[in-house]
């Protein structure tokens, strides 16, 4: 797992594409202001959801990086409303950016977004958390949904 891209880059990279692929390829828009403003609520919101559960991975002392195991099981604030509030905070952002830039092609990229996380780090994220928590861990997932 040495050189392994981890979900912020791919975040970044399809923010940037989507936003690239409507300003050289403007299509027409399916959202009019000023309801396409409300994407900005979401932005706000998946921005909110991402720092909070940064800070209680701080304050729990524990990881947010795939290869390396976690020290504590996070359950409170965001985590109780989501197994993985980063990647829901982070999808969130692409969907506002989705409304604002208001093109059908936008929605795509938070759609190939869900999907990378879960092809490439949930279920292992979720068998790591399982190895070093057991049955405290299982005992979670049965009560937070995995996305919301």
């Amino acid at each position: 797992m040495k050189n392994q891209i981890f979900p912020p880059t791919y975040f970044i990279a399809l923010l940037v594409v989507s936003i690239l692929f409507n300003l050289s390829f403007p299509t027409e828009k399916i959202i009019f202001p000023p309801y396409n403003y409300l994407g900005f609520i979401l932005i706000i919101l998946g921005g909110i959801i991402n720092i909070w559960a940064d800070m209680l991975f701080k304050k729990g002392k524990t990881t947010v990086k795939l290869n390396q195991k976690p020290s504590s099981l996070i359950t409170l604030g965001p985590f109780a409303l989501s197994r993985h509030p980063m990647y829901l905070g982070m999808t969130g952002i692409l969907i506002g950016i989705a409304i604002i830039q208001a093109t059908l092609i936008s929605f795509i990229f938070p759609i190939i977004f869900v999907i990378l996380m879960e092809i490439k780090f949930i279920k292992t994220e979720e068998k790591n958390l399982e190895e070093a928590f057991g049955e405290k861990y299982k005992e979670y997932k049965k009560k937070v949904r995995k996305w919301i």
